[in-house]
């Protein structure tokens, strides 16, 4: 699978997948124009979630979806998804929060920063990272700056949500790293989808007051987040994964932030600026930087 004509595919099918997850954040953004950002996970992910399941059971069953030379008890299995699924909760909530202060593609930009941030927490955890990374890190940090530091020298609030939303996501990919192939990748994303969806339905009793008029009010977003971001994209970078070289794979997923900024321009009449604008340019190249070095393990 290494001649061009072969790599086209699966690098076309990541690139749907950015674009998917890019344009994700107006829906999300649009979504809370009729219900709390609780309410709207809960939504998405259980529907997400469900949909993934039935598929998984009608098509995917019989197929090989964990390293089977790893060995791992039923108990690990549900422990490790209830911790993924947590964190994933917890990811998805400062995101969606986020969202209701800021605009969809400066929050699609700052998400992005996972990727970066993956290999420095790694550390932690011993694990090296390269020259590549340390600059793509540099790049971001000074993008973010421009992004998010207003005149006053002041961050707002709701960027400040998206970015901690940003480490834990970082957090979520070294999860999903150890996890997955233990679990199986489609059980895992079953399972954290249910897990998070569960999760904040609970929130949103909670906190806020879900009833069925705002579903009503909201279905479109709902439906694109539902069964594109959450059921159909993740199944799509799972199967081109598999053909596709890691670290390429990892450069045309980070492109989900010049969608969400994209989207949100011409869905949303969102403007960043100029100095939106370069902060947004520094940052992506950061992304794509820190994804250069041979030896980078997948990013997402």
């Amino acid at each position: 699978m290494n001649t061009p004509r072969r790599k086209w595919l699966p690098d076309s099918v990541l690139l749907l997948t950015a674009a998917i997850w890019g344009f994700a954040f107006i829906a999300q953004r649009s979504g809370m124009k009729s219900m709390g950002p609780f309410t709207f996970n809960a939504v998405r992910f259980l529907v997400g979630g469900l949909t993934l399941l039935l598929f998984y059971r009608l098509f995917l069953r019989k197929l090989p979806d964990r390293d089977e030379s790893i060995p791992v008890s039923k108990r690990a299995n549900w422990l490790g998804g209830l911790l993924t699924g947590l964190v994933l909760f917890a990811g998805a909530s400062l995101q969606q929060v986020g969202l209701v202060g800021t605009d969809a593609g400066k929050a699609g930009f700052i998400t992005g920063l996972y990727v970066v941030l993956v290999p420095i927490l790694g550390l932690l955890i011993g694990k090296r990272t390269s020259l590549f990374n340390w600059i793509g890190a540099l790049l971001a940090a000074i993008g973010l700056y421009l992004l998010m530091v207003t005149g006053s020298l002041g961050i707002v609030h709701s960027d400040l949500l998206v970015l901690i939303g940003a480490f834990v996501w970082a957090v979520h990919v070294h999860l999903v790293g150890h996890f997955s192939p233990r679990i199986g990748a489609v059980k895992l994303a079953i399972t954290q989808f249910l897990v998070t969806g569960v999760l904040s339905l609970a929130a949103a009793f909670i906190f806020e007051q879900p009833s069925f008029a705002q579903l009503q009010n909201g279905l479109l977003p709902l439906l694109y987040a539902s069964f594109l971001s959450v059921a159909t994209a993740y199944t799509l970078q799972v199967v081109a994964q598999k053909w596709a070289d890691p670290a390429h794979a990892a450069i045309i997923l980070s492109l989900e932030g010049a969608f969400a900024a994209l989207g949100g321009w011409w869905l949303l009449g969102e403007q960043l600026g100029l100095r939106g604008l370069l902060g947004a340019a520094v940052m992506l190249a950061g992304m794509l930087i820190s994804q250069v070095s041979p030896k980078k393990s997948p990013a997402h």
